[in-house]
């Protein structure tokens, strides 16, 4: 899933070329076609190796394209609290998709119609929401939960301030955010729960 964050990352900003387009589409591809196969049959060399591919295809892709508001709160939880980066992009992922809206919704369903997550003649927005399902039900499915827990609400001002700063202007995203939006989507990806209130 920290792969897939780095290709739809690297799709959805706004300097991505003909190459990191490429590169994040098939990883996408290969993440959608093996990555349940390789947590669920781990011997399947195959489905393993598609999955090296598609790892290395992302890194590819948001090395030259860059990431977004996802790693830059990833980075900001990792910092503060120790999450496992991989852990935070998948959990922070659908929840920044979803807040990106218009802004990624023709790359997302982009994603979606080529995967076959979404049918070719779905609606943009339709098939982006059915991107973001599709990230929901893998999270799911590994075991992943839907939001990160341990957040204190007194922390999310500067947690917001340092992931503002690293992704603007630095990060090419879609839709510019200011720090009081960034500080709600720390209470999104917290589920309205925060450590030591009831």
């Amino acid at each position: 899933m920290d792969a897939l964050t780095h290709a739809v990352e690297a799709f959805i900003g706004r300097s991505t070329t003909p190459y990191t387009r490429k590169m994040a589409r098939q990883a996408v591809q290969l993440i959608h076609d093996n990555l349940l196969e390789a947590y669920e049959c781990g011997g399947n060399m195959r489905a393993r190796r598609n999955m090296l591919s598609a790892a290395y295809k992302a890194g590819v892709a948001f090395t030259r394209s860059y990431v977004g508001y996802v790693h830059a709160i990833a980075h900001s939880l990792g910092g503060r609290y120790g999450i496992p980066h991989g852990l935070a992009n998948a959990i922070i992922l659908p929840h920044m998709l979803r807040a990106y809206g218009e802004a990624a919704a023709p790359k997302l369903a982009d994603l979606a119609r080529m995967a076959g997550i979404a049918p070719a003649n779905a609606l943009d927005n339709v098939a982006a929401e059915a991107f973001i399902d599709w990230v929901d039900r893998m999270n799911a499915a590994l075991g992943i939960p839907k939001y990160v827990t341990g957040i204190r609400r007194s922390d999310i001002p500067q947690m917001a301030a340092h992931a503002d700063a690293e992704a603007n202007p630095l990060y090419p995203v879609p839709l510019l955010m200011d720090r009081l939006e960034l500080e709600r989507m720390y209470e999104v990806v917290a589920g309205g729960m925060f450590e030591g209130e009831n």
